[in-house]
C-alpha cells in the first residue's frame, strides 16, 4: 500500500527545509551586529514569523526575500541601525565569508545582484577612503 502525503505535510516539510537551508546564516549574520542573547531572539522570532505566516509566504514569487526583508528590519531595530543592501551583502560575504550564491539564495535575490551590490559597496568605501601619498615619493 503506497503512502501519500497531505498537503498539510508538504507544508510542514517545506517550512523545515527552509529553516535549515537559512537558520544559520540568519543567526550569523545577528551575531555579527547583535549580542548573541539578542541574536538568538531575532532569529526565534523571525521563523516564528515565517511560520505563522508560511502558506503566505509560500505563495511569495519569493519566500527568501519575503523572510530576508523582515529579519533585516527586525535587526535594524534591535541594533538602532539600518543597513544597505551593499552593506549587508559585504557583511554576509566578506566577514561572514558567505559565497555569492549562498547570499543570493538566503536574501531572494539573483547572484548578479549580489555580485553588484557587492562592487557598489567597494567602489563606495574606495571613495571615502582617502589617498595616500607613499612615504618615499615627492608629491
Amino acid at each position: 500500500m503506497r503512502k501519500t502525503t497531505t498537503p498539510t505535510a508538504l507544508l510542514t516539510t517545506a517550512f523545515y527545509a527552509f529553516y535549515d537551508l537559512h537558520r544559520p546564516a540568519y543567526h550569523a549574520y545577528a551575531a555579527a551586529r547583535l549580542t548573541p542573547e539578542e541574536a538568538s531572539v531575532a532569529v526565534t522570532h523571525l521563523f516564528n514569523l515565517v511560520a505563522g505566516n508560511w502558506t503566505t509566504v509560500v505563495t511569495d514569487p519569493s519566500p527568501s526575500a519575503w523572510a530576508w526583508t523582515r529579519y533585516v528590519r527586525a535587526v535594524a531595530r534591535r541594533t538602532g541601525h539600518i543597513t544597505t543592501p551593499a552593506e549587508d551583502a559585504d557583511l554576509l560575504h566578506h566577514t561572514l565569508h558567505l559565497s555569492i550564491d549562498k547570499i543570493a539564495t538566503i536574501t531572494g535575490t539573483e547572484p548578479a545582484t549580489v555580485t553588484a551590490l557587492l562592487v557598489n559597496r567597494r567602489r563606495h568605501t574606495a571613495k571615502r577612503i582617502p589617498a595616500t601619498r607613499h612615504p618615499t615619493r615627492r608629491a
